[in-house]
This record gives structure tokens, sequence and C-alpha cells, in this order.
């Protein structure tokens, strides 16, 4: 039978994605257990796969807003449309070195399929030219390319692809070919490899990746790489144990290596990215810049977390910063042996809106989420905070109801791990907070959770937001900078300032009855409004508390709990 010309385009994308992640999900703790460059901290594989779930949850975003109408062509967004989405997602949810890494591939794949004379669908030839420039920006986004890593497989897929002639199927499976030869040649190009008996960790998911995009191109699942390279095949203990080298060409593998691991999003000018670069390259390694019109993924290992941040601040606004300690005796030091710490009986993990309810909930002894405006944790993250925790048993709070379906996939993949959890399906994060207030962990598992899960449910919440656009609502048409009033998830007033609208909303909310008054106040509120609140409680409510928490930067301007 003729093969059918392949084409790729924005349903390729749909499903590459959706096939890469299920694939990274299947093979993340292999490629953790072989993680040795350029720190062996065994996360290379949960690092990708938490970067391409961003990545996939962008495009699925895209194709939910055309089914609702929301693009030229109901149902279908163009292949600019979802090249761009992956690899939006992909730079806002980077984990990692090799994950921000991945997100620079993706982008540059992107920066050629979804230009100003993007193709509708590209050909064999289309995608060839887009695998090329993702290996190029790839390795120019590092600051000291190393051979023998991710950068050479993705050079290697890039080269077959370029020399392969025939539809978007043939091209997928010569890169392949040339990316899964590449791998097992990395223990040749990088001792750290040879000496533990291992392939690169980075180019192992790149191959995985790369096997997800021929299989939704043809329907065929080629066959997989093996995660081991020639010579002799040591304890897979050892891939945890083995000294990691400074990332430059010309360093030699050694014991020692920079404590902390920076991340974070910046929204900057490339000039002032270059000179971030300079900054950076001096005081760490490991140093991968990527991104571009005006917002960077920034990753590098140091020593001095605080002046890695400071050169961010410096070059424009870093947010979502993360800082990994990697440890004394850990990563860094050879023969170091990993003794997991004991785990706890029970622990909480909650998701919350801002920094002040994550340091409140970190002293009542939960684990905390932090989800920005905007930027909703992945069930990847969820997963992660899980085993963070370390207990044997989990209450899981997501403190949104978008989050649900999220928080329940994630504690599906963690119930499989053998830890037994409890998801209380909290739609507010003063529900959370009323939930965690009850929380025993010396009672029984099940009846602590019944006693959290009645303080959570018996919490009326409410949020005082600021509309961004016009639209319809519960109570009439609002416009843009009018301010909302949403009582359960609905809008219940609208007004024009804020704290007249926030009393109103409390007296709607106390009409019903109520003990005890939960504000959660942002930094976009107001100094006055919580006082005003409460003196409005301690006037015309006997017998009613109020606590005032300061949440931070927040989506809402303010939240209220009723309990």
């Amino acid at each position: 039978m003729p093969q059918v010309p392949q084409t790729f385009d924005a349903l390729a994308v749909r499903a590459w994605c959706g096939l890469a992640l299920d694939a990274l999900g299947r093979a993340r703790e292999e490629i953790d257990a072989i993680n040795v460059y350029p720190v062996a901290d065994g996360d290379t594989g949960t690092n990708l796969y938490l970067t391409l779930e961003s990545a996939a949850t962008a495009v699925e975003a895209v194709f939910a807003g055309h089914e609702a109408g929301g693009g030229g062509d109901p149902g279908r967004p163009t292949l600019a449309d979802a090249v761009g989405a992956m690899a939006h997602g992909a730079l806002i949810g980077a984990r990692g070195n090799s994950g921000t890494i991945l997100a620079q591939l993706l982008r540059g794949m992107a920066q050629v399929l979804a230009g100003d004379d993007g193709p509708a669908h590209a050909d064999g030839t289309g995608l060839g030219l887009a695998l090329r420039h993702a290996a190029d920006s790839a390795r120019q986004a590092v600051a000291h390319p190393v051979e023998g890593t991710v950068l050479t497989v993705a050079s290697a897929a890039a080269d077959a692809a370029g020399a392969a002639d025939g539809d978007c199927g043939a091209v997928a499976r010569a890169a392949y070919e040339g990316a899964r030869t590449a791998l097992a040649e990395t223990p040749d190009r990088l001792d750290v490899l040879r000496q533990a008996g291992v392939v690169d960790a980075g180019g192992r998911g790149l191959v995985t990746v790369l096997a997800a995009l021929v299989e939704s191109l043809t329907g065929e699942t080629p066959r997989g790489p093996a995660a081991r390279g020639p010579g002799p095949h040591p304890r897979a203990e050892a891939a945890h144990t083995v000294a990691a080298p400074r990332a430059d060409d010309d360093a030699p593998p050694g014991p020692g290596g920079p404590a902390f691991e920076v991340i974070y999003l910046l929204e900057a000018e490339d000039a002032a990215v270059a000179r971030l670069r300079e900054r950076l390259d001096a005081l760490g390694d490991s140093l991968v810049v990527v991104g571009g019109d005006g917002l960077w993924n920034v990753h590098v290992h140091v020593d001095d977390a605080g002046a890695a941040v400071e050169a961010g601040v410096e070059a424009g606004r870093p947010y979502r910063i993360r800082i990994t300690h990697f440890g004394a005796g850990d990563a860094h030091a050879p023969g170091a042996e990993r003794t997991p710490a004991e785990r706890v009986q029970r622990a909480v993990v909650a998701v919350v809106p801002g920094e002040g309810l994550a340091a409140l909930c970190t002293e009542a002894g939960a684990t905390a989420v932090l989800a920005r405006p905007g930027e909703p944790p992945a069930s990847g993250e969820l997963v992660q905070a899980v085993r963070r925790a370390h207990a044997r048993e989990v209450v899981l709070l997501p403190n949104d109801a978008e989050l649900r379906h999220t928080a329940a996939a994630a504690a599906e993949q963690v119930r499989a791990e053998g830890v037994r959890v409890a998801l209380i399906p909290t739609r507010s994060a003063v529900q959370g907070i009323a939930a965690l207030a009850v929380h025993e962990p010396e009672r029984r598992f099940d009846e602590d959770v019944v006693a959290m899960t009645s303080a959570a449910g018996a919490t009326r919440y409410a949020e005082v937001t600021v509309a961004e656009r016009q639209s319809w609502t519960m109570a009439g048409i609002c416009q843009a900078g009018d301010v909302l009033g949403l009582v359960d998830g609905d809008v219940a007033v609208i007004g024009q300032d804020l704290t007249e609208t926030a009393l109103a909303v409390l007296d709607r909310m106390l009409a019903a009855g109520g003990e005890l008054v939960t504000l959660v106040v942002g930094d976009g509120a107001p100094e006055s409004v919580a006082e005003r609140l409460q003196a409005r409680v301690r006037e015309a409510y006997l017998a009613v508390d109020t606590v005032v928490h300061h949440g931070g930067r927040q989506g809402s301007v303010l939240l209220i709990g009723v309990e």
C-alpha cells in the first residue's frame, strides 16, 4: 500500500504533546536513575516531564479556546497557534537544566513554523528546517556547550532530518534514528557518563520525545533507546553518586560544585539579558538562558543564590523564582550514600495563591505549593510536593475549583506509589485555612479527613477582584476596571469602589449567619480595607470574630471566608 504523505499541523502538535507526555511519564524513573550530569541529583526525567506537561496543557487550552469559538476557525487552531502555545507553555513551565533546554528546542521549532509567513501545515522539508533551528538555538542558549549531552543528540537529530527525503513521517524517523545513534555514543564523548556506564539523561529524554513525534505522524512506535552506554554496567545506584563536573568544555571532572540551582522567569529586554548572561556566568555554571520577545527562563547553578536573583532584578522583573539546595554530601559529593529519611505518618499539601498564605501553611506544618496568578500548578508539580512531604498519609487541598481534576490526577499517581492520599475538594484558600485549622495528625486518618472536610464545607467563600474586560455576569454586565464581588464562585456585586464592594459582599455573606470571618488581604488592596471590614463586623454582627492574613501577591485583591 503506498505511503500517505504526512504533514505537521495543529492536530499533529496536539498528538505529539500527548504521546510525548505519556512516554516521559513511563520513562521518568529510568531517566532519573541515570542522571549524572551536570549534577547527579536524579531529577532529569521528572523535570522533562513537568516541562512537557506545561507545554501540553498550553496546547490543550488553545484547542479548548477555538472549540468555544475563540478563534477564526472554531475547533481548529492553526499550526502557528499550536506550536506557539507549545513553546510558551514549555518556557513558563521549564524545570531544571534539561527542561530549560527542551523549552528552547520547542521554541526554536516554533520560530520556524509560526513566523509571519508560517504555513498552515509543514511538509518534510519544513519539519527538517524546524529541527535544525531548534538544535542551533538550544546550543546558543547554553553558556558553555558540552558534547555528549542533549545538545549533541539534538544536533544529530537535526543533521539526520536535513539529509532525509520524503514526508514528515520520514523526516521524523530519520531524526529519531540520528538521535538514537548519538545517544548511544554519549559515553564516548563525556567521561562522567562512561565512568557511570550510562548514556546522557537529557539526551535519553529527547529521544523519547522524538519517538513520540514519529508515532504522532506515522502511527508506529519506534524501538526504544538503551538507557546505558557501552562498557561496564555498574549498579544503578552509581548513577546517583558520580561526581558532577563544571559544565565547561575544558573543565575537568571534580568533586566540588555550586550549592544551589536557581531558576526564574524574567521579563527583560534583549540588551539587559546579554549583560545578565555575563554576570551569571561569572557567578556559577550550568547557565542556560532561553526565551525571547521580552520573556526569558533563566537557569544557573551558583553558591550565592541571592546574587543570582539580584542580577535578575537588575536586568528586569524576575518571578516564579525557584531555589533548590543540592545538599551537602549529596549531588556534588562523590561516593555519598543517599539514606532516605524515615517517612512521617501524615502530612498536608496545600495549594495557595500568595506568599503570605504559603508562609502561614508552612508554619502550620503543611507543604505549600504556590500558585501565582495565571500560573496554576500542573499535576506533576503536585506529585512532587506530595513526595517532598515524605509521608505515609497525605491530605491534599487544591483550594481552587479549577484544580480539582489536576489534583485528582496527582493523587492517583501518588497512590500508585503506595502513599495513602485523601483529596478534599476545597474551592478557595479560605476553605483550606479552615480545614488546616482543625487538622490533628494524632487522630485516625479517616477521622482527620472527615473533620477537615466538614470545616471546609462549612466555610462560605468570596473574593473581591477587578474586571480585566467587559463581560456578562450573574449580576449584570461589567466593564473593564469594575470591582467584582464573587460569592461562592459567582459574581454577586459589581461596584466602583473596592472597599464599598467588599463591605457589600461581607454583609451578603453574614446575612445567613456566621461565627468567624477570615480576611486574606492581597498586595493590591487599600491599607484601610481590613480595618473597615473589621469595624463593620464589630458594629453590626455580635459574637462574630475576625482573623486577618496578608496574602501577598495573589490573584484576588481580597479573599473572605465565613464559617
